[in-house]
């Protein structure tokens, strides 16, 4: 669901910037306050395996489409909406300034679409009601289910928000080649699809952390008897396993097909799907000054565009992608997080 820079208007995408800048600062500023040290190493680790995952497209059968994971959802509920807002950020920002995978004018759409609904409506409307709720009793088993439906309603429904958003994006942007009605008919059952599969997956992240740490999850409370299986490093250290073999290696198995937008927009008629919008890969949409000078420094920043050596298509150029673009999210993460207790512990003593 990354947009490129032809689906937008400069006005419009100036507007989502400013939307997304202004969630980011109240992020920042709710911030301020949390001291939590133990945050640090998490909020590295889980950022770079949504950066990770989020390079694995899953094939959508009989669909000639495909889809990978958002993230927020997973980020919020283990750091808390605002944690994950700026996680998400991150991630984003590194994709587009040095992967190329998104439009540079785009990054405010994409930053709203993808990461607002998952971390702010996920979290609020959806993860804390059902985890603070009695659904399906006491007990861990109880808690369990929650975690799973928590997981597939916040990744169904914030994935439909999102798939919506780029709908009325594109129309207010002007590009008649997109029908509003047809456009919505392709994009939300394909997301519907799509985000089913990455509730399951973040609900199997969650479960495993809240079998190894519950307290690292937001809005619940282990019983006192309770006791942590695995120790907060051990856990760490997996998740960082899990995000380096994913980036590094998984992805090589990614589907080849295209991802929910792109397949709405140009379809999959070369392996027998439909053509769907049947716009033209090459020559679609809208074009302005800013977005060629947004593709210009693009073209300058990213040195693995489109996760592949720029001189050759060769399987290593995925694999040092991936690996790198995992350091890169958990080592700013691990810089952002320092930067706040710097300027927190600053801010006290004076």
């Amino acid at each position: 669901m990354h947009m490129a820079d032809a689906l937008l208007a400069p006005a419009v995408a100036a507007t989502m910037y400013v939307a997304s800048g202004t969630a980011a600062g109240i992020s920042i500023h709710k911030l301020k306050q949390d001291d939590e040290p133990q945050k640090l190493p998490v909020m590295a680790v889980t950022a770079a395996l949504v950066f990770a995952g989020q390079m694995i497209n899953y094939t959508i059968p009989g669909t000639g489409s495909s889809g990978h994971m958002c993230g927020g959802m997973l980020l919020s509920a283990l750091l808390g909406p605002q944690a994950g807002f700026l996680s998400m950020i991150v991630i984003l920002a590194i994709q587009c300034l040095f992967f190329a995978d998104g439009g540079l004018m785009a990054l405010g759409a994409n930053i709203w679409n993808m990461a607002f609904y998952g971390c702010f409506v996920g979290y609020y409307l959806i993860w804390r009601p059902i985890m603070r709720s009695n659904w399906f009793g006491e007990g861990k088993s109880a808690q369990r289910t929650r975690i799973i439906a928590a997981s597939i309603i916040g990744c169904i429904v914030t994935l439909q928000l999102g798939a919506f958003s780029v709908v009325l994006e594109t129309s207010l942007s002007g590009i008649t080649e997109l029908p509003f009605g047809a456009f919505v008919a392709l994009m939300q059952p394909i997301h519907l699809a799509i985000g089913l599969v990455e509730g399951l997956i973040t609900s199997a992240v969650l479960l495993f952390v809240y079998e190894s740490r519950p307290e690292l999850l937001q809005c619940v409370n282990p019983e006192e008897s309770e006791t942590s299986k695995r120790s907060l490093k051990t856990v760490v250290a997996i998740l960082a396993v899990v995000a380096l073999v994913v980036g590094g290696g998984l992805s090589l198995l990614a589907s080849s097909n295209p991802d929910g937008l792109e397949w709405a927009l140009f379809g999959n008629a070369e392996e027998g799907y439909a053509e769907n919008m049947g716009l033209d890969e090459d020559n679609f949409g809208v074009s302005s000054k800013a977005a060629d000078t947004a593709g210009a420094i693009q073209e300058k920043t990213s040195f693995l565009p489109d996760y592949a050596f720029a001189d050759n298509d060769t399987p290593a150029g995925t694999t040092v992608s991936g690996i790198v673009g995992a350091a890169m999210v958990a080592g700013i993460a691990v810089l952002i997080c320092v930067a706040g207790g710097f300027f927190r512990k600053k801010k006290k003593a004076a």
